[in-house]
């Protein structure tokens, strides 16, 4: 074949796109047990961090074994339901009908007291946001949280990835003095907000932090049902 034609620059290249898409997928299909297991080490990191435990990889899933007693999954009423509570995606279960959605809880135990630990998930400005929150005994007093992002602005949104913000909601309350769910908001700071707790906001990530507000509201508003029961 003519090196110098057009037919054979068409072959050519067509043939090297054939290879490097079969490698590319070769890879990814090599790496992805590897790429699940970074996964399931960073999920549960995060789970640790909302009671207060800064695990490394190396010990995360022993940590994990060790104080996370039970996990299971719940309907909008608050009932156990049959599933996997860690590996739910709870993006794809959003995005169901109210009354189909199951959210995932872990209980944990510290130091000798049960604290019940929650998923969430909302929008940022960027990208989703998400994270876990724990409560004590009393299903209603803040114990720990920890957040995380997919892109809010570095130094500013991102800061709510940082303990530096969520230490802010330990003691805080989702329940008013009446027992009526009333959330936490996330307020600018010097502000307030009468009627419920409040933690002060991220400065100049306004909208980061409005989407955590109602990612709270939203995310365990799903879970009142189970909080009081």
């Amino acid at each position: 074949m003519n090196r110098e034609n057009n037919t054979y620059t068409i072959i050519y290249a067509s043939i090297m796109v054939i290879l490097v898409a079969l490698l590319l997928a070769f890879t990814s299909q090599a790496l992805r047990p590897r790429q699940s297991a970074n996964e399931d080490i960073d999920k549960m990191k995060q789970i640790l961090r909302s009671i207060h435990v800064d695990a490394t990889n190396q010990e995360a899933q022993a940590r994990y074994s060790e104080l996370i007693t039970d996990a299971f999954l719940i309907d909008p009423d608050g009932n156990k339901v049959e599933g996997d509570a860690f590996n739910v995606d709870l993006a794809a279960e959003l995005a169901k009908p109210e009354a189909e959605r199951r959210y995932p809880v872990f209980i944990a135990r510290v130091d000798n007291s049960p604290k019940y630990i929650m998923a969430m998930r909302g929008a940022g400005l960027w990208g989703p946001i998400w994270g876990y929150i724990s409560v004590d005994e009393d299903k209603n007093t803040v114990y720990g949280a920890d957040f995380g992002h997919a892109g809010e602005t570095p130094g500013l949104g991102a800061e709510i990835a940082y303990p530096s913000f969520s230490q802010r909601f330990i003691g805080k309350k989702f329940f008013n003095t009446d027992k009526h769910f009333v959330s936490i908001a996330i307020v600018k700071p010097g502000k307030t907000a009468p009627g419920q707790d409040y933690v002060d906001g991220i400065s100049g990530g306004t909208i980061t932090s409005q989407g955590v507000d109602q990612m709270l509201k939203t995310s365990i508003g799903a879970y009142e049902h189970f909080l009081t029961k």
